[in-house]
């Protein structure tokens, strides 16, 4: 099930008051949104699919045009989650990474409802960020704030998570306070996940500088300032040994990103698959076209693929966090 905004802030705000943390993969093409969603459906645990802006530029989805390319994703997303194998399954769809100046816009008409293109249907992302590390303390406020009134003008749900310098090590709580207060105080009610720098990085860097008691500073003053649980959106997360990133979700992450990892998992099995099967890739194979199909390189990614998006969804404590979060939806 494709959850909306109301309902994606209902299964985070469970998250933060329960003590998990949903893992939210940056999935870079159809392959692999179908494998997140199956590690969920075989471990009852609830997942954030989500999409940056290279994924919708890019050739397996708007092929250069970013709104079609969230709408071709949001769609794609759509039909998996509400088909029979994967209508138990909490599914979040959550907007990564959107910079620049195509930033608003596509955000705007996300949070309208971008058309599908079958019958008059649209949708829209369970929860939205933007990419704020070209963006000065004003401007990341405003562009929040410029959603926030979108939504109101509309009567659209919107459920928010608001960043700062991630990658620029830990956030000083007065910047916190500025950032959170800029929006709550003028547009109350919208955030859901808060994401400030506590020493990770993006990549596949060196986690040594990570601070779990900044994690625990961090959700404190949020959920202080907003009068509600906020749960801590860790981005960064790919270097992190297990007990940390356990150490994390009890600190108060609610929300785990999860990209350069995920994609070296993937890409390396399908390298391994070509070189593996290489002898096959000949017309004079009996079982070249089997070998040439998707298929074959994506059954054979997945395989590999799988059992780490369980590994993680272990480590953060989702499994079986579904049949919690399934009940509250019908009341959000």
């Amino acid at each position: 099930m494709l959850l909306s905004p109301t309902q994606a802030a209902a299964a985070l705000r469970c998250a933060a008051e329960d003590g998990f943390a949903l893992l939210a993969v940056n999935a870079d093409s159809p392959a692999a949104i179908t494998d997140c969603l199956e590690a969920a459906r075989q471990h009852d645990a609830p997942i954030i699919v989500e999409t940056s802006l290279w994924q919708l530029t890019g050739h397996s989805f708007g092929a250069g045009d970013p709104e079609l390319g969230l709408a071709r994703y949001l769609v794609n997303l759509a039909v998996l989650a509400s088909a029979p194998r994967y209508a138990d399954v909490p599914v979040l769809f959550h907007t990564d990474h959107i910079k620049g100046p195509i930033t608003l816009p596509l955000l705007q008409a996300a949070l309208r409802g971008l058309p599908t293109g079958v019958t008059a249907a649209t949708l829209s992302p369970s929860t939205i960020s933007l990419d704020s590390s070209q963006l000065s303390e004003a401007d990341n406020i405003q562009t929040l704030l410029a959603l926030c009134q979108e939504a109101h003008r509309t009567g659209r749900p919107l459920t928010l998570e608001m960043e700062a310098g991630v990658d620029d090590g830990i956030t000083p709580l007065e910047v916190a306070e500025r950032l959170l207060t800029g929006v709550e105080s003028v547009s109350p009610g919208y955030l859901a996940l808060w994401a400030p720098g506590v020493g990770t990085q993006h990549g596949l860097g060196d986690p040594g500088t990570f601070s779990e008691s900044a994690v625990r500073s961090h959700q404190q003053l949020a959920t202080r300032l907003c009068g509600r649980p906020i749960g801590i959106a860790l981005h960064g997360s790919s270097g992190l040994p297990p007990a940390r990133l356990q150490a994390a979700v009890a600190a108060g992450v609610t929300k785990v990103n999860w990209s350069s990892e995920s994609l070296l998992l993937r890409s390396t099995a399908a390298q391994e698959f070509y070189q593996v099967r290489s002898t096959e890739l000949v017309k004079t194979h009996p079982d070249w076209k089997a070998t040439a199909m998707d298929n074959g390189v994506q059954a054979y990614v997945s395989a590999r693929y799988l059992p780490k998006v369980s590994e993680r969804l272990r480590l953060l404590g989702s499994v079986g966090q579904g049949a919690r979060i399934r009940p509250i939806l019908p009341r959000a």
